[in-house]
């Protein structure tokens, strides 16, 4: 696509946004077509369905506000002032957005969770992409489904260095240990309802997202996106982290490297190309692994067997203390007592949210 016209149509358009050469504009039609990678499960609306569904919610939305309903959200929110959103990520030649969407707002939500940007948490596309989808028998060409990757987030993701991503059809490789490296979700689930992805965003962490791309989205530098011309290219999935009330626009969070877009990022006018449609949330990490150096806050039990919990600093909070054995349950709390008494940092390891081992010094 000639950027020059593309800028010219923009601004007789009216449209908000700066056009260039990117990383990916200058790519061939077969290329760009791998840098997207979603599409519709069987019996879901189709993109263009999509793109009625997201118009109709997001008027809905601005319906509400015009008769005054008073929402429990901030005007504006933004995950990277807080440090929450992870590293930009870049896809290459591989259908595998829906893989990258979902890792972000995994990223994104357990560090929300924590309220600690500096958690080191950097999760495996390749696991996700190149074992579950490509079990269920997709790949690079076909893309994958929303929900799916969602599903298989409950069974775990490794980390990044137990399985680095390669873009195009990969083996699944898994590290040798790499069911001690696993992160779990407890769940998700899908909303619909505009106030309620903007009250999510500011208060739990990211969203999963599914939009159509047109030809003019590669040419994307800056400001606020709205299609203006060229054709449809298929379906794309990234990761929403803020939104805009004031001017209008979701800020989310793509897979195609710094050197498209706002380093990464962009913004999208509500209602537009089928961004809101519906969404996914994750309802929370299911965290396994040692927490160093923290602080013992609280402690709870009664007469129940086995039914002890801490409270952790550092936004870990509430964990219960394993059931399987009573002498070592019982071992663990007097430590973890007598580290609160005397104000000791204490290590503890989670397996799957629960406390398994102590180290207290």
């Amino acid at each position: 696509m000639d950027v020059v016209k593309l800028q010219a149509a923009i601004e007789l358009a009216n449209a908000s946004w700066q056009a260039g050469v990117t990383s990916v504009s200058e790519l061939s039609d077969e290329e760009k077509k791998l840098r997207l990678g979603y599409q519709p499960a069987p019996g879901e609306p189709s993109l263009q369905e999509r793109e009625q569904i997201a118009r109709l919610n997001s008027e809905a939305f601005k319906t509400a506000k015009t008769y005054g309903q008073v929402f429990g959200f901030p005007t504006s929110y933004d995950l990277r002032a807080g440090g929450f959103v992870t590293p930009m990520k870049d896809q290459g030649n591989c259908g595998s957005c829906v893989a990258f969407g979902t890792i972000a707002t995994i990223e994104a939500t357990f560090r929300r969770q924590r309220n600690n940007p500096n958690l080191n948490v950097n999760l495996s596309e390749a696991h996700l992409f190149y074992c579950y989808a490509k079990s269920e028998g997709f790949n690079c060409n076909t893309g994958w489904y929303a929900d799916k990757a969602m599903e298989a987030a409950k069974k775990g993701i490794v980390d990044k260095d137990c399985f680095p991503y390669t873009p195009g059809n990969q083996d699944c490789k898994l590290c040798s240990d790499w069911q001690n490296r696993l992160v779990l979700i407890g769940g998700y689930h899908k909303i619909s309802d505009v106030s309620a992805m903007k009250e999510w965003l500011s208060s739990r962490g990211a969203l999963s997202a599914c939009f159509s791309v047109y030809d003019d989205f590669f040419a994307y530098k800056s400001g606020v996106y709205r299609h203006v011309t060229g054709n449809l290219a298929g379906g794309h999935c990234i990761s929403i982290v803020g939104y805009d009330d004031s001017q209008g626009f979701w800020i989310c969070k793509n897979s195609w490297g710094t050197g498209w877009g706002e380093q990464g990022f962009f913004k999208i006018a509500y209602g537009e190309c089928g961004i809101e449609a519906w969404v996914y949330a994750v309802d929370g990490i299911v965290e396994t692994g040692w927490l160093n150096n923290v602080k013992v806050q609280g402690l709870w039990t009664n007469n129940s067997d086995l039914n002890s919990y801490v409270y952790l600093s550092d936004g870990i909070g509430w964990r219960r203390l394993c059931t399987a054995s009573v002498n070592a349950h019982l071992d663990m709390l007097a430590q973890l007592t007598a580290s609160k008494q005397q104000e000791r940092l204490v290590s503890v390891y989670q397996l799957q949210g629960m406390i398994t081992e102590v180290y207290a010094w």
